[in-house]
C-alpha cells in the first residue's frame, strides 16, 4: 500500500514545475531518511508522512514559497529560535522555492511532531 501512496506523492511533485520539484523532493528524501517507516500518502491533496496511522509531516507547493506542515499546531511555535529567518503560521512553515529546509531543521521539526504523542525517537 505504500507504493501506491508513494505513486501518489510521485504524482504530485510531477505536476510542479522543476525547481519546486526538486527542491520538495529533497524534502521527501529528509523526511523518509529521518523516519524511514512513516507511510506516505495524500492528505488534504498534498503529500503527507503517517507513522501509526497519525500524521506527522507534510508538504505543499505554493505560487511564491513551498510550505512544510508539521500537522500541528503547536510544532513550530515550540521551535522559535531554529525557525527565525523563516515566514510561518501556527501550521505551516514556508521557506523559499529555491532553497531546501536544512536535514537539522527537518529533524528538529520531526522530533517535536513525534514527540506530541508518538514518544520520542
Amino acid at each position: 500500500m505504500s507504493g501506491v501512496s508513494a505513486e501518489e506523492i510521485d504524482a504530485y511533485l510531477e505536476g510542479l514545475e522543476e525547481l519546486k520539484r526538486a527542491t520538495l523532493a529533497k524534502l521527501r528524501d529528509t523526511i523518509v531518511a529521518i523516519v524511514p517507516d512513516a507511510e506516505q500518502c495524500i492528505s488534504y491533496g498534498m503529500p503527507a508522512f503517517k507513522v501509526g496511522g497519525k500524521t506527522i509531516a507534510g508538504f505543499a507547493a505554493f505560487k511564491n514559497h513551498l510550505s512544510y506542515l508539521p500537522h500541528s499546531g503547536s510544532v513550530i511555535s515550540k521551535l522559535a529560535r531554529e525557525v527565525e529567518g523563516y515566514t510561518f503560521t501556527k501550521g505551516s512553515l514556508h521557506f523559499p522555492i529555491d532553497k531546501p529546509l536544512p536535514r537539522s531543521l527537518v529533524k528538529k521539526l520531526l522530533a517535536v511532531r513525534m514527540a506530541e504523542g508518538f514518544g520520542e525517537r
